[in-house]
């Protein structure tokens, strides 16, 4: 294996830290990505529950903010519950935006590595070609070992990339399709608090 990358040349070094670069990533963000950690199945009823003995308070609202993502959206909207309806949906907006774009963390870097990793294999290839024939106009085609060195660094530099490049691409439409599904999970729960809020409101202004 080190045979490998020293003969793929100082290329090797940038397309091994990408290598590193993308597996922490993706560990990192299997970690944080669990709907359950996210989204906790019990929470909205949890929440209902407190609202209707009146015990959501300001401690309470605190801890439901620090708990989970969840949590610190329904606080935002809870917090802004009896300005109205259109108030709160715009905190509970503003609160998402930044949640989502905590989840979008790191997939940035991880579409670039995925862009980029290829195209350092690439310039290996290109550098590795050089050389050969730099060695063809210098000593001709007879110092077959000299030519083998330049191809082979080629050839290992583009099979790297690639072999970064791949897993790093799957890997950044899991996590993309993985964030679309919680982003779903938590409109659905949120526009269930308010809908049943402001629905309860108006039942008692009619009444």
């Amino acid at each position: 294996m080190l045979e490998l990358l020293v003969a793929g040349g100082w290329l090797m070094v940038l397309i091994v830290l990408s290598s590193v670069l993308v597996l922490a990533i993706c560990i990192e963000r299997l970690y944080t990505l669990n709907p359950k950690k996210i989204s906790p199945p019990h929470l909205l009823a949890t929440v209902w529950k407190q609202l209707k003995r009146g015990e959501m308070d300001a401690t309470r609202l605190r801890t439901l903010r620090e708990s989970s993502p969840l949590g610190r959206i329904l606080a935002a909207g809870l917090g802004n519950a009896y300005h109205g309806r259109e108030v709160m949906k715009e905190s509970i907006q503003e609160a998402a935006g930044h949640v989502v774009h905590e989840l979008e963390r790191y997939l940035n870097t991880l579409g670039t590595i995925a862009a980029v990793a290829p195209l350092l294999g690439l310039l290996g290839t290109v550098l590795g070609m050089i050389k050969v024939f730099a060695e063809i106009m210098a000593q001709g085609t007879g110092n077959a070992s000299a030519l083998a060195g330049g191809i082979s660094e080629a050839l290992i530099t583009t099979a790297a990339g690639l072999t970064v490049a791949i897993p790093a691409l799957v890997m950044h439409r899991y996590f993309t399709g993985r964030i679309d599904a919680i982003v779903v999970d938590l409109e659905q729960e949120t526009i269930k608090l308010v809908d049943a809020l402001h629905s309860e409101e108006n039942t008692e202004a009619a009444s």
